[in-house]
């Protein structure tokens, strides 16, 4: 009986497939794929922030405030964009 490995068949082989794979993710679903981006980002920066505060601050909290800066920060570079080039918009 021959074994299935659909791990195999799935996952890339090699630098170039998930090269790819990744540029075809991001032109069928850019929104998804942003915000699983933001979120691997919040994953360095919420146990920074947790630990430059003091015990006051929850983990949920660090989260909600790693979150908060990153939209911050977006719709800031975001309005620099639209103000400078405002032709493109």
């Amino acid at each position: 009986m021959k074994r299935n490995n659909l791990i195999n068949d799935v996952l890339p082989r090699n630098f170039q497939e998930i090269i790819e794979l990744t540029q075809m993710l991001w032109q069928r679903h850019p929104i998804p794929v942003q915000i699983f981006l933001a979120m691997c980002f919040n994953l360095i920066i919420a146990p920074a922030v947790y630990a430059a505060a003091d015990e006051d601050l929850t983990k949920k909290a660090a989260w909600g405030l790693s979150l908060l800066s990153l939209v911050i920060i977006g719709l800031a570079v975001y309005l620099f964009t639209v103000i400078f080039q405002p032709e493109k918009f």
